[in-house]
């Protein structure tokens, strides 16, 4: 079937090209029994704006790139609900991709963001991001970039994020002021930023209470595969360890792999080993025990992150200068039985 045109529509009215355009559009200097025999003639002949076009005359395709490390995590995909709500709000389609939590998989996400010309890009960063040429490669194409979750402090652009040393913090010390005293912690990959900071937050909160810090209570899980992370660390703590009587997990599916470990051993949570996870993923309230844990705002990331990435496309467009933002979104610990 051959495309439809505005001329096509012109010649079987017989009126102009230029009246056809403007009774899509509603004009005001067209009366309403031309815009009317227009649009129905549209309907009849299957008509549908060149999308190439209009986004060459507004300079936007009104699409918005997201790139996520994961959809497996229940926090990332109420980070999407978020996108999806308030980027449809303004007329946005929004482009999700996955990295996988590798590098040259969000450089190739990049370009080919890029080279779909999105009017903005939302990304959170992989756990092997340790350069960022292609995120400049961004920048220096006029393109709003907003990171969220897992960000660069170097990077010029606006950062919505949870301040996830003082969210350690506050966990570990719970743990310390329920009595508990040998405190390990199942800790990300060194890379990245939220990984260190929920280490330095756990770390200041032994040292605040005057607990030494025991770096042999520092398990790493790098493997990107969080639940078996936790089970296997879980299985090489009790060998090495004994006496622990509490752990710190980085995310809350690395918790729920530790908690399915203590249950087929028969140890007893909390009152042999206390656990506590980080991100209120919808299982820590299912499993059992019941999983006490940092709530992060999810939706609510996704959202502001949105809001700011709209309106820096907007001042873009109207080519007013744009002042970076750095949000940081409030957490609270939920205390349940696992602690």
């Amino acid at each position: 079937m051959e495309i439809t045109t505005l001329k096509d529509i012109a010649s079987k009215l017989g009126i102009s090209v230029a009246t056809v355009s403007k009774a899509l559009k509603d004009y005001p200097d067209v009366n309403k029994d031309t815009k009317k025999k227009v649009l129905h003639m549209a309907n009849k002949l299957n008509y549908t704006p060149n999308q190439l076009a209009v986004n060459l005359r507004t300079k936007q395709t009104k699409t918005i790139g997201v790139i996520i490390p994961t959809t497996v995590h229940h926090f990332f995909s109420k980070v999407i609900d978020g996108v999806i709500a308030e980027a449809e709000k303004k007329g946005y389609l929004v482009i999700i991709l996955q990295s996988d939590e590798k590098l040259f998989l969000e450089k190739l996400h990049v370009n080919l963001l890029i080279d779909k010309r999105v009017d903005g890009i939302l990304m959170s960063l992989s756990n092997k991001t340790n350069e960022f040429v292609h995120l400049k490669k961004i920048i220096s194409r006029n393109i709003p970039l907003v990171l969220f979750d897992k960000v660069e402090p170097s990077i010029a652009c606006s950062k919505v994020r949870i301040d996830d040393q003082k969210a350690a913090y506050d966990a570990v010390s719970h743990l310390i002021k329920k009595g508990y005293r040998k405190i390990a912690h199942f800790r990300g990959d060194l890379n990245p930023k939220i990984s260190n900071d929920r280490f330095e937050g756990y770390r200041k909160a032994l040292l605040d209470h005057q607990i030494p810090y025991d770096p042999s209570l520092v398990y790493i899980c790098n493997n990107n595969k969080d639940f078996e992370d936790g089970y296997q660390n879980a299985q090489k703590l009790i060998k090495e360890h004994k006496d622990v009587d509490a752990i710190f997990a980085i995310t809350d599916l690395v918790a729920v792999g530790i908690i399915k470990y203590f249950n087929e051993l028969s140890i007893k949570i909390p009152d042999d080993i206390a656990v506590v996870g980080f991100s209120n993923w919808f299982m820590s309230s299912v499993v059992t025990p019941t999983l006490t844990t940092v709530d992060q705002p999810a939706y609510k990331i996704g959202k502001t992150a949105t809001e700011i990435l709209l309106e820096e496309i907007e001042l873009l467009h109207q080519e007013q200068p744009i002042t970076h933002k750095e949000v940081i979104l409030p957490t609270h610990l939920i205390l349940r039985e696992s602690s």
